[in-house]
């Protein structure tokens, strides 16, 4: 009976991810004609802008730097897109909590994965600039990609589940995170390589998770190369953030209803 029941679990929680999913997606590309290309067109808009500023005026001294940019920048859209997007997820779906039980967390979860899934597609294109820089995926990318999708998912679900939740209690933190994020882009190694921070400063990479992560994913796509410590440190923070958040949204979580 206690398998039966988890089971049954199992399929609810999947059929609302389900439905909230194609929901955020129909929302999402309601009246939009390229759907997919908005996805992609962001960061290489930006990758556009910071290869004319640092390659071409400032000369920064970067192999193959358009590649370089968008390696970093396709997974930190998946974040930064997922943190940005948290502090409203519950508010828009305040209809949907005060009538309908189910586990409220599958709401953030969902546009984390639907992020995800817009990074999974972005892929390919990250494949095409490597050819155009005569270079090819390695066999690694076969269990490198999932492993490193895995330890994003975990940090972004941690990180969104946070912010959700306070933001019900704190409705300043919708500004503060969209101040936290633009300051955490300038301090993550994406548009420049970690080697070109200062000796003294260094050490501070190991401490900040999307750090690691970034450097990461770009050795992982340039190099077909996984720096174990650097995986076992992602998986750790991966842990600690995810476990971060499901205690905030558990002690929290009985109140949206009241307060949303």
């Amino acid at each position: 009976m206690y398998c039966e029941s988890r089971i049954r679990t199992l399929r609810h929680s999947i059929d609302v991810i389900r439905v909230l999913t194609q929901k955020e997606m129909k929302v999402k590309y309601k009246n939009s004609y390229l759907g997919y290309f908005w996805s992609i067109g962001h960061p290489l808009a930006f990758a556009l802008v910071f290869f004319i500023a640092f390659k071409m005026v400032m000369k920064i001294e970067v192999e193959n730097y358009a590649l370089f940019l968008i390696c970093g920048l396709f997974p930190w859209q998946w974040f930064s897109n997922a943190l940005t997007g948290a502090p409203m997820i519950l508010i828009q779906n305040a209809p949907l909590i005060k009538k309908v039980k189910f586990s409220r967390s599958l709401i953030t979860l969902t546009q984390v994965l639907l992020e995800m899934i817009h990074f999974i597609f972005a892929i390919p294109v990250i494949f095409l600039f490597l050819l155009l820089y005569h270079k090819s995926p390695s066999i690694s990318w076969l269990y490198g990609i999932p492993a490193l999708l895995l330890i994003q998912f975990l940090i972004t679900q941690g990180v969104c589940l946070i912010v959700s939740s306070l933001n019900l209690f704190f409705r300043d933190l919708e500004r503060l995170t969209i101040i936290f994020s633009t300051l955490l882009f300038y301090f993550t190694p994406i548009f420049y390589p970690e080697h070109m921070i200062p000796p003294q400063y260094q050490s501070i990479i190991k401490a900040h998770p999307l750090a690691i992560l970034i450097i990461t994913w770009r050795n992982l796509f340039l190099n077909g190369r996984l720096d174990p410590e650097y995986l076992g440190l992602g998986f750790a923070y991966a842990l600690l953030t995810f476990a971060a958040g499901y205690l905030v949204y558990r002690r929290f979580s009985w109140k949206y209803a009241e307060v949303i």
